[in-house]
């Protein structure tokens, strides 16, 4: 099967997370990815992450969002290195950068310099707050921007304060924000310039809640009890049981209470109830759901179509056949030759998946074949 992005190369200005998430998903379809690395430093996340486990001489970090990309490293302040970059651009379909506003103008390397050299290049750019205002030069970092854009108040319940998700969702999120904005662009057949805010990605993110605070300016409230979903009554939440954990999402109460033979739960009998008494509800089916295994609530709630899962662990998830059979997993060979497992691209297309051996590239690995290719050496 021929990849959709095949015959596209990219050069890839991208570091840490966001940036490289795009051109991950980019490589992941097809297209070719250029990294383009600090001549001495590379990619800051081949190191800055100092707790990750070492994998192929650079962080796990690294390893898992680089691979299938090639690297070449150029000093980005020296004559040749910039005259480099020219002669690339030239070449290449699309460039995306991850840099604070301001930084590729420096260089000389903004959309408008680079359209000079390609008439129809498509310019990515991915900025923590935009461009403009008071925060643009502040730093574009996943945590920063969780805590700006007050999504660390959408999880948990009220006592907790803000919560924050042990995920880099800002940095994911406007990674493929970018992807559609870089595809939209290539199918108009025409040059342009496409930024995505990690900011706007965590608002667009949150377009429920927030469109319901533009209604009544009312913060929402998340509850007291196994809060999980602010918007959502009763049975919605995480419930402890005997054996482990058991998750129930939207339902009707009075199902639930005939399933369960408990009486307390029958006298919510008004569905207008499930929501401003969702904590009396919470309560209720905790207490009762902790008395036995998850498994004897899931042999009694699932048959009657009830929406509730088992909370697994990796170990179990991993062990599941309903995760074996999505064949999720691939082994990849990184540039210095060890191997290593790591997820694949989750898109189907006519039933298959892109999967792809190459791992992630050693420091300047394509440095020689880039130079003879691209004829970088006479520049």
């Amino acid at each position: 099967m021929i990849h959709p992005l095949e015959g596209y190369t990219v050069l890839d200005f991208t570091q840490l997370l966001s940036g490289p998430c795009a051109s991950l998903r980019l490589a992941d379809l097809g297209a070719r990815v250029i990294k383009l690395e600090h001549h001495e430093k590379g990619d800051l996340s081949r190191t800055l992450y100092g707790e990750s486990i070492d994998l192929c001489g650079d962080s796990a970090f690294f390893q898992a969002i680089n691979r299938n990309k090639e690297s070449i490293a150029i000093d980005l302040k020296s004559k040749t290195g910039k005259a480099w970059v020219r002669e690339l651009v030239a070449k290449v379909d699309i460039v995306v950068h991850n840099f604070r506003p301001g930084v590729m103008e420096r260089l000389g390397f903004d959309y408008a310099s680079l359209k000079l050299l390609n008439s129809d290049i498509v310019y990515g750019c991915i900025s923590g707050y935009g461009q403009d205002g008071p925060w643009s030069t502040k730093s574009g970092q996943d945590l920063l921007v969780q805590a700006l854009s007050g999504f660390v108040w959408q999880s948990g319940n009220d006592k907790h304060g803000p919560l924050p998700v042990g995920l880099a969702l800002a940095d994911m999120f406007a990674g493929s924000q970018l992807v559609q904005g870089i595809l939209a662009t290539l199918v108009s057949g025409e040059s342009g310039s496409v930024e995505v805010s990690m900011l706007e990605a965590m608002l667009d993110f949150q377009f429920e809640p927030l469109t319901l605070y533009y209604q009544d300016s009312e913060s929402v409230e998340r509850g007291k009890v196994n809060g999980a979903h602010p918007l959502v009554g009763a049975p919605y939440g995480l419930y402890k049981t005997s054996s482990g954990y058991l998750v129930l999402a939207m339902g009707s109460i009075i199902k639930l209470g005939d399933l369960l033979e408990n009486d307390q739960l029958l006298s919510y009998s008004d569905p207008k109830q499930w929501y401003p008494k969702r904590d009396e509800i919470k309560q209720i089916l905790s207490d009762q759901l902790a008395t036995a295994s998850s498994q004897h609530w899931l042999d009694i709630l699932e048959p009657a179509d009830i929406w509730c899962a088992e909370v697994l662990d990796w170990k179990h998830m991993l062990e599941h056949d309903g995760f074996k059979v999505l064949d999720m997993l691939q082994t990849v060979r990184c540039g210095n030759g060890q191997t290593y497992t790591t997820t694949s691209c989750p898109i189907r297309i006519d039933g298959e998946l892109f999967k792809s051996p190459q791992g992630a590239p050693l420091l300047g690995q394509h440095n020689a074949s880039l130079e003879q290719e691209f004829s970088l050496g006479s520049v």
